[in-house]
């Protein structure tokens, strides 16, 4: 069995001072279809562990997978991302160096602000950058579902039990198990909703149930990413220039560290 890491830190609230709720005109959006989601673009075969096997990078494994999706669904190429790449990005946030004695995990608000300003590095040499991000309100499904369906991922941190570790291990959907102990916070990219809410982790899709979501969501960002659209509208529809000018005056105040 893989070893397998978590490696998100905890939340801190309001870190994020932006909210999607303040920013976003909910009745000028139609109602979210039951299912919906672009993750079958990816190949289940190329997803990749990026790395999370060996360090707990979760928050940059997230966001090349996010990137990779992003790109299919604007028609372009599948950004190529290696575990050499997103470790530089997971190293040049938080210090890590190869030694487990400075793999400390990562701050959610702090991997968004670089997202903004420097953008991930592909395997390739190219940087993916975001042009704005928000906070979501936390265990609010609603909510992320309408985040989703615009923008086509969400970021969110949980709680992981470890009753989730054994249910991916065998290939089971996220549900709360009474008393299973928390291991720690990780991070994983919501893609689609199903017949279950699905989400990206360790190279593979991952189901969970609305209830896991509601009881283990700690924090969540949403992102508005340009590599989405193709001739500024998304697959849905939405025009990038009208998402763009109600973000335009975002200005994150906290630096990258």
């Amino acid at each position: 069995m893989a070893q397998l890491k978590l490696g998100k830190l905890p939340a801190r609230k309001g870190a994020i001072s932006l909210k999607f709720t303040d920013y976003i005109d909910l009745t000028k959006f139609p109602k979210v279809p039951d299912q919906f989601g672009h993750e079958n673009l990816v190949k289940s075969v190329d997803w990749g562990m990026l790395g999370n096997d060996q360090a707990g990078n979760c928050v940059f494994a997230g966001a090349a997978h996010e990137t990779m999706m992003w790109s299919l669904m604007g028609e372009s190429n599948c950004a190529n991302f290696s575990t050499k790449s997103v470790i530089s990005d997971y190293s040049a946030v938080t210090g890590y160096n190869g030694n487990p004695s400075t793999d400390h995990g990562t701050d959610m608000q702090v991997a968004a602000s670089y997202r903004k300003k420097i953008g991930i590095l592909d395997a390739d040499g190219n940087r993916h950058k975001v042009e704005a991000y928000l906070a979501l309100p936390v265990g609010n499904l609603q909510i992320h579902l309408i985040a989703l369906y615009l923008f086509g991922a969400v970021g969110i941190g949980i709680l992981f039990p470890q009753s989730a570790m054994e249910q991916f291990n065998n290939g089971e959907v996220w549900d709360i198990v009474p008393n299973s102990s928390i291991e720690g916070g990780h991070y994983v990219p919501l893609v689609a909703k199903r017949d279950n809410i699905m989400c990206v982790t360790w190279g593979a899709k991952q189901g969970m149930t609305e209830e896991f979501f509601q009881r283990y969501n700690d924090e969540s960002v949403v992102y508005l990413s340009p590599e989405m659209f193709v001739n500024r509208k998304s697959p849905e529809g939405f025009d990038y220039d009208q998402l763009l000018s109600d973000l335009q005056h975002l200005n994150p105040s906290s630096p990258v560290k």
